[in-house]
């Protein structure tokens, strides 16, 4: 079996998907004005997983993170979280309820509220947990995060890892089964980045289940459990990130590792 087709080894999507697969999807195509983005692309991410996605820009990545968060429609194909139907050809996705936590680019936080009331007002809103156990719960997600001191600051008055790092105590604050992080480092300079990329590996020591689109080779290396290379929309290799990283299948990928790594 190749990489490639070993993406959904895991867990076939359909009746017989294992029981500890969290998300998959099966030969999605996710299309914008007619031209595929996404194109017939088969993964599978099972419990306490960390996946990273990596590839050029303009891949496709993103796009299939959010189509794995049901936040894009597909155009054919089947995404599955914990083995029922998110996303069907010509259909919505459904939602599943905080389940899915993601982290993006920006930190998109409430500019008027303070970190601790970010973090709470999913949990107050979606689900009707009360103020006083809201914020109590925010502050420890935010302790977890190495915040505890900057509980009631504004978004202004923190830095870029900081605001990060307070989006993804945001995310965990719905108690997700799925973390996705969609290149949560890329606006932060090095010194944040590190910061940033602590907490990932923490959550992924916890048993996080995590997908990551990322430029940051070293945290795909060495953190990842496994690792896609996506190209041109489509998936080009997939396997252990140690195996993928000092011998890589495919031309493609050799070249695109080659380039970033300054091999």
């Amino acid at each position: 079996m190749s990489k490639v087709d070993a993406v959904s080894a895991g867990g076939p999507v359909g009746s017989t998907e294992s029981a500890d697969v969290v998300v998959a999807a099966e030969t999605i195509t996710r299309s914008y004005h007619g031209t595929p983005v996404v194109s017939e692309v088969s993964i599978s991410v099972r419990q306490g997983q960390t996946v990273a996605l990596l590839g050029p820009s303009g891949a496709g990545k993103s796009t299939l993170l959010r189509c794995l968060a049901g936040l894009e429609p597909v155009q054919s194909g089947t995404v599955r979280f914990r083995g029922e139907t998110m996303s069907l050809p010509d259909a919505p996705p459904r939602a599943f309820g905080g389940r899915i936590g993601m982290v993006f680019q920006q930190f998109n936080l409430f500019p008027h509220l303070s970190a601790v009331d970010n973090v709470a007002l999913a949990p107050m809103k979606v689900r009707g947990v009360a103020k006083s156990a809201a914020r109590a719960a925010a502050r420890e997600l935010l302790e977890r995060v190495g915040l505890g001191e900057h509980c009631e600051h504004f978004p202004f008055e923190l830095s870029g890892g900081q605001q990060q790092r307070v989006a993804i105590a945001r995310a965990l604050g719905m108690s997700p089964e799925l973390m996705l992080f969609d290149e949560p480092t890329s606006a932060l300079d090095p010194e944040f980045t590190r910061e940033v990329l602590a907490v990932m590996r923490d959550l992924a020591a916890a048993g996080m289940t995590i997908v990551v689109v990322t430029h940051e080779m070293g945290f795909a290396r060495r953190s990842a459990d496994r690792v896609v290379f996506m190209d041109a929309g489509r998936l080009v290799e997939e396997g252990p990130a140690d195996t993928v990283f000092t011998n890589p299948d495919h031309e493609r990928t050799r070249a695109f590792l080659d380039q970033v790594l300054g091999g």
